[in-house]
């Protein structure tokens, strides 16, 4: 099988599939009720999920660094979202933190 990029070329965007785990039927149910939904169910869906997609980074952070305070798993959340060099600019005490150690 080709990969998605790859099908990108041959076929127009409507016919490629989302994921490749997923049964086209189920698909475009998933995409009829997308289209269904108001902006406002919409704006909400994308807020819930970025805010779990932040939970499930700082769980992340939380386990590498089980001893961390609040102050430094925010710095190294920042690092991780940021960036090194943008969140030493913003936040300069992220630039002391050695970003390859981790406390097991």
């Amino acid at each position: 099988m080709a990969p998605l990029w790859a099908l990108a070329i041959i076929l127009p965007m409507a016919q490629l599939p989302l994921a490749t785990d997923t049964d086209a039927k189920v698909e475009r149910v998933q995409i009829a009720g997308w289209r269904n939904m108001s902006p406002v169910q919409k704006a909400a869906t994308v807020s819930g999920l970025t805010s779990a997609m932040f939970e499930m980074a700082r769980a992340g952070v939380r386990a590498r660094f089980p001893h961390a305070t609040e102050r430094e798993l925010f710095l190294r959340l920042a690092i991780q979202t940021l960036g090194a060099d943008l969140a030493a600019r913003v936040y300069p005490d992220a630039a002391g933190l050695d970003r390859t150690t981790a406390e097991r």
